[in-house]
């Protein structure tokens, strides 16, 4: 297991106690299972019965396998798959794939590209979350992968997805969870489920409160802490809690760390004193999008874009462990 894959794993598991522990009022029925390239972990608390809150689990299990299905750029004979197999040809792709590239696409608009869903060619050479080991590719390759770069070559009608760089692939990486998140919440709360937590690696969604009234509290991982030690605690209600940052995958290379967030313009890791963002929203594909967009807009440009989004609210946490919250983060 590479260095990437165990830290990821550790975040996962400690965030996760510490946002489902045990109500007073219900016991809580929680499964794990290890999809998405993360360890997810789901729990309702349901004064229902074991049994239906076993079955709602177990369908939301099969619901993220049928999206893993259409959005994973590995899967073969996923829709992302072929879009990217196309050589340029049109490919008619499900109604949540059509969605989520529309979504996506607005978020590259928004962040002035420096997110692109067509980073493929790039972050492929660097081998992150691959079996390979990562290296940092020769500067040649990087010129020609970012030739291929370019959000606006992707077109959308319908539910026909053409790219005009035959050359060119996407990936959803920086928003797919979170939209998987916000559709596990649409499938339980259809169930009657008025109190759950789910848990996709960094991105955390919850139903309600727990059944006693109090918040559910999520615990913010310290970037490069051993053992997943928080760096702050927040309470949360009927709300997703998603961070990205530096430390979540990344390797050393001649004593110079090199992480999975790649400039769109040079083809390597952003160097800007931020750490990490976390992103409060009722959105999971909004807390998604935007924890990503932060990091690569800077903590002044990021955070003048949290203050003028109604419902959201960030927190920065900087590589000397400076924190910066949004004027309606929760406090400590």
């Amino acid at each position: 297991m590479n260095v990437t894959k165990c830290y990821l794993f550790v975040l996962t598991i400690l965030v996760t106690i510490s946002l489902c522990g045990c109500s007073r009022t219900a016991q809580p029925v929680s499964q794990v299972g290890f999809y998405l390239d993360t360890v997810i972990q789901i729990t309702l608390y349901d004064t229902k019965g074991d049994d239906a809150c076993r079955q709602h689990i177990e369908e939301c299990f099969t619901l993220i396998e049928q999206y893993e299905h259409l959005f994973s750029a590995t899967l073969e004979d996923s829709d992302v798959w072929k879009i990217n197999h196309s050589g340029g040809e049109p490919v008619t792709v499900s109604d949540d794939t059509a969605c989520l590239l529309r979504t996506a696409l607005h978020y590259c608009e928004l962040s002035g590209g420096r997110i692109d869903l067509s980073v493929l060619p790039v972050s492929s050479l660097w081998n992150f979350g691959s079996e390979k080991a990562p290296h940092v590719p020769d500067a040649a390759s990087l010129a020609e992968a970012l030739s291929h770069v370019d959000y606006h070559g992707v077109h959308i009608e319908d539910n026909t997805v053409t790219l005009s760089d035959p050359h060119s692939a996407i990936d959803l990486g920086f928003i797919a969870k979170g939209y998987i998140a916000d559709r596990l919440k649409e499938y339980l709360l259809s169930c009657g489920v008025e109190s759950a937590c789910i848990s996709l690696g960094g991105n955390l969604i919850t139903i309600g409160s727990k059944p006693d009234g109090s918040p559910y509290r999520v615990g913010i991982q310290k970037p490069f802490a051993d053992e997943g030690e928080i760096i702050t605690a927040i309470d949360v209600t009927d709300a997703s809690v998603v961070s990205s940052g530096i430390y979540e995958r990344y390797f050393y290379e001649n004593d110079t760390l090199y992480h999975h967030l790649l400039d769109t313009a040079t083809g390597y890791p952003v160097h800007n004193q931020i750490a990490g963002v976390t992103i409060l929203s009722a959105s999971s594909t909004e807390a998604d999008a935007l924890s990503t967009t932060c990091y690569f807009l800077g903590l002044d440009a990021g955070m003048d874009l949290i203050e003028s989004l109604d419902g959201v609210e960030a927190l920065f946490i900087l590589t000397d462990g400076t924190r910066h919250r949004s004027g309606g983060f929760p406090s400590e």
